[in-house]
């Protein structure tokens, strides 16, 4: 794997668009409208932009995978910051789904632990590359990674495919949340 460069980040957008396309959790937030396309897309950019500012952006070695980790520790509210909440907002939340998108946000906020940690954002596959071990191989290299920092992985998922992928890498799910969907939470500890 390799720390992506912001040269990287239509591929970084285009690898998670693709890959979230049908996400739950994604459409929970991301207006539901003729634009929801591009919506989930300016979604990716916001959170490609926040883990450039407050953490990292990794791509596999082929290019085909791809995750964005953020250090909630790191984490400030910059002018930077700002600005890019209110283009989140106007281009993929939409004003009227701002009060679920803050309730959600609130909610996780409040099951995660305040410890230094490695919040795994957002990982995806190429949908036509799935299958092939890219991912596998990436979340291998993420989770080295932050043992090595001696940093715990802390995730969210709505996608029960998952599930035994994520518990195959070490992950414990340690709390489950109902909204409109299922999501479970994962961690894995520094080993």
């Amino acid at each position: 794997m390799r720390k992506a460069e912001y040269s990287d980040k239509n591929l970084v957008i285009d690898i998670l668009a693709k890959s979230f396309d049908n996400n739950q959790s994604v459409n929970y937030i991301v207006k539901q409208d003729q634009k929801r396309v591009q919506r989930v897309s300016s979604l990716m950019a916001y959170s490609f932009e926040i883990c450039n500012l407050f953490g990292d952006v990794f791509l596999s070695d082929d290019n085909k995978a791809c995750a964005l980790i953020v250090y909630p520790d790191k984490k400030k509210t910059t002018l930077k910051s700002t600005l890019l909440d209110i283009k989140l907002i106007l281009q993929s939340v939409g004003p009227g789904n701002i009060s679920k998108a803050l309730k959600r946000e609130k909610l996780i906020s409040s099951i995660q632990p305040k410890i230094q940690m490695a919040y795994l954002w957002f990982i995806g596959v190429d949908p036509v590359a799935q299958g092939r071990g890219s991912g596998s191989k990436l979340l291998q290299e993420i989770i080295d990674y932050s043992n090595s920092n001696n940093r715990p992985i802390y995730l969210e998922t709505s996608t029960v495919k998952n599930l035994p992928w994520y518990e195959k890498f070490g992950f414990e799910v340690y709390s489950e949340q109902d909204l409109t969907y299922h999501l479970y939470f994962f961690k894995r500890d520094v080993k």
